[in-house]
């Protein structure tokens, strides 16, 4: 359901959310060995979040990137809808084009419960929660 850019973006996210701060601001080149990611796909992902203000930078000597209060109260939803948009997230699982409500394709009713749950358990937590998860010892991400 994810694309590896929502996916990448997400963990960028968490990675800054959990080691960054706006007194210690983190360069792409460190998030990117970390969570596995190459560092140039890293800042192609952060610069629309850093536009609609889920990350926050700063440019100069000591600039990089960090989240502060506001950035962590943003869902995990809204990196995904800045990276792939909602849609991907509602399209066909069998990539079927035509598959809707009132034509749908062999999974699509199979689904479409499953789904709706997945998407609003991305709406409802945000980033804050994933990281106290991290930070409790309840889930792990690479530091």
């Amino acid at each position: 359901m994810l694309s590896n850019s929502s996916k990448y973006a997400i963990k960028a996210v968490l990675f800054l959310a959990l080691n960054a701060s706006e007194k210690k601001k983190v360069m792409v080149k460190d998030i990117s060995k970390p969570i596995n990611v190459p560092q140039a796909y890293i800042a192609k992902l952060l610069q629309p979040l850093v536009k609609e203000g889920i990350v926050s930078s700063a440019r100069g000597p000591r600039g990089g990137f960090y989240l502060d209060e506001n950035n962590m109260n943003h869902s995990i939803m809204s990196i995904v809808n800045v990276i792939d948009g909602e849609k991907r997230l509602k399209s066909c699982l069998m990539s079927l084009k035509k598959c809707n409500e009132e034509k749908p394709c062999p999974l699509h009713n199979e689904l479409s419960a499953s789904r709706a749950q997945i998407l609003n358990n991305l709406k409802s937590r945000m980033i804050k929660d994933l990281v106290k998860e991290v930070e409790a010892g309840n889930a792990f991400l690479p530091l």
